[in-house]
């Protein structure tokens, strides 16, 4: 990458390529610079340090992960919508298993937005079981657990039985749509 060329964003982009082709412990601003061609110190004309570079990575996965739930729950409701919302974050987490536990769980001022973005696509999807204010953020945190736990177990090959992971989340689907049905 020519250096006129980088940016916030280029950098970003590199990072993640690390990350995707080794693990999160690969990622150094050393690491980066390497790849963009650059010494270490031009880096900090685009991200001060390597804590603000996870920060824009993470908010930078939230919103693909929002891009590919809001598209997979598009036109549809409740259990149906549900089902896709959960099969849809599982898919990302599984297909970048890298970049997925890259991803800083606990809110940061720029992850806000992605975060913010996510949460009201989970938060729409819920309003098909007459759920707002509380009742929904509770079930915003039980969804977003079960479905990270699944998939960062997955990842990690951390489920050694011979019964096959799919119905185990069919399974999990299942009982999380009964779960939003129950009397409350």
């Amino acid at each position: 990458m020519a250096r006129a060329a980088l940016s916030a964003n280029a950098v970003v982009d590199i990072a993640l390529q690390i990350v995707d082709e080794g693990t999160p412990a690969a990622l150094t601003l050393s690491a980066v610079a390497g790849r963009a061609g650059v010494a270490t110190p031009s880096l900090y004309k685009h991200v001060s340090n390597l804590a603000e570079l996870r920060e824009l990575m993470s908010a930078r996965i939230v919103n693909e992960i929002a891009d590919q739930v809001g598209e997979a729950v598009l036109g549809r409701s409740a259990d149906e919508a549900i089902r896709a919302l959960m099969t849809a974050w599982r898919h990302y987490a599984v297909r970048n298993p890298h970049r997925y536990a890259a991803l800083i769980q606990s809110p940061r001022p720029r992850t806000a937005e992605a975060g913010t973005r996510l949460v009201n696509i989970i938060l729409a999807t819920l309003r098909a079981y007459g759920m707002e204010d509380s009742a929904a953020i509770h079930a915003t945190r039980c969804l977003r657990a079960a479905v990270h736990g699944f998939a960062v177990l997955e990842a990690e090959g951390a489920f050694g039985l011979p019964e096959k992971l799919d119905e185990s989340y069919d399974l999990l689907i299942h009982m999380m749509i009964a779960g939003l049905h129950a009397p409350r």
